[in-house]
């Protein structure tokens, strides 16, 4: 305005709404004005990287420090210290079926995953794999990791061994969620079946079987290698399977019951 139309500094300044002191202060950049605050709030953004900006702001104020919390919180945002947001998935709704023993083997499956360490510290997982109509135990698999494609992996080495369900119940664990597996259920014509979440007993068969397993080998060894784990679950597996007597199938073992089921099971009475 003052060059184009050669109008003062004071008229110009109350046309466009500035103050003539900010009109003649000399521009600074915010980091060197701020550097004091940039300083204080990088050592704690450095010792505690998992706070908040108002964890940041009460420890700052607790120190001494005469900003208030607005200074604060832009330099935070202007440093781009704002963790983003993460929002939780949404579950789509998951019918409640009540559980139900299967009329023969290889009808309903169930699924699920565990955890334990080994002596030195090291954190591994099993996922579990049992026959819901006798309670055998198909399959076992231990790691330190496993993901979507090793849970495939295991179902396609029991379907070369064995005839595939109708149906896997399961929870709501990534592995589970995976895109992958829904396909593998579809091209292998599997449902796989999600409890509610937050309803273990919806997949009750499983759950107890995890008891069992925790009681009878993970609480009862020392593991020192995750072979130790594999070479004697194996073992109890086939006693598990062929020996030990199974209270809800009149006291004999899964095998035995897949072959022979007695004429009076409790479930048939039951019903």
């Amino acid at each position: 305005m003052q060059e184009t139309h050669g109008v003062s500094v004071v008229r110009s300044c109350t046309a466009v709404g500035l103050a003539r002191a900010t009109y003649y202060q000399d521009p600074v950049d915010w980091q060197v004005r701020d550097a004091n605050v940039i300083e204080a709030l990088n050592k704690l953004v450095e010792a505690h990287p998992r706070w908040g900006v108002w964890k940041y702001i009460k420890r700052l104020q607790a120190l001494g420090h005469p900003w208030n919390h607005k200074r604060i919180h832009r330099i935070y945002r202007q440093l781009g210290l704002n963790h983003p947001r993460r929002t939780k998935r949404r579950l789509p709704t998951r019918p409640s079926i009540p559980v139900f023993v299967p009329k023969a083997p290889s009808e309903v499956w169930s699924a699920d995953f565990m955890s334990d360490v080994l002596y030195h510290g090291t954190r591994f997982r099993t996922f579990n794999i049992i026959d819901d109509f006798n309670r055998e135990v198909l399959a076992i698999e231990v790691d330190t990791s496993l993901r979507a494609e090793r849970v495939i992996r295991v179902l396609d080495r029991l379907k070369a061994e064995r005839e595939l369900p109708h149906m896997i119940r399961v929870d709501n664990g990534p592995e589970f969620l995976s895109q992958q597996l829904h396909e593998w259920g579809k091209a292998n014509r599997v449902l796989i079946y999600h409890i509610q979440p937050g309803r273990p007993t919806q997949n009750a068969f499983i759950e107890r079987f995890n008891r069992t397993y925790r009681n009878e080998v993970l609480n009862l060894y020392l593991f020192r290698s995750l072979g130790e784990v594999r070479e004697i679950t194996a073992q109890w597996m086939t006693i598990y399977n062929e020996q030990r007597p199974h209270a809800s199938l009149q006291h004999t073992a899964p095998c035995i019951y897949a072959h022979s089921p007695p004429q009076n099971s409790i479930y048939e009475l039951s019903a």
